[in-house]
């Protein structure tokens, strides 16, 4: 498949849109990441060659049209699928497990909702010293 320098700039625009980091970014960014990204711009390079009207498309997740209705997931209109992939295999676009210490596990006592802003002055903190 050929693509054009002007297709694998909006590629490369678009994965950058959807990552929140800029080529410039390069030297602060892991080479696993970059792997993944040059990965995800090849495959929206590809597949932006058989998208017509990609730039004037509307924000959609549901399209019915002649008693035919399909819904899509997610950015499934402006983003490749195997772009898609490739970007949830980047370090920073995986979702992350935060582990809260209990009562339990000596922290104190939970006042409140531990995932709210409005507790921090009830919880107690100390730096992970490597212990059980």
């Amino acid at each position: 498949m050929s693509v054009t320098d002007a297709q694998l700039a909006q590629a490369q625009d678009d994965i950058e849109i959807f990552t929140n980091r800029i080529y410039t970014d390069t030297p602060r960014i892991r080479t696993r990441d970059l792997y993944w990204l040059g990965r995800a711009v090849a495959r929206q390079a590809a597949w932006l060659t058989g998208q017509y009207g990609l730039e004037t498309r509307l924000d959609a997740t549901q399209i019915q049209q002649d008693q035919v209705s399909t819904t899509l997931a997610g950015d499934g209109l402006v983003l490749a699928p195997m772009a898609a992939r490739a970007l949830r295999k980047v370090s920073w676009m995986r979702s992350r497990t935060v582990h809260i210490r209990s009562a339990i596990e000596g922290a104190g006592p939970i006042v409140g909702d531990a995932l709210t802003y409005g507790s921090d002055d009830h919880m107690v903190w100390a730096p992970y010293t490597g212990g059980p």
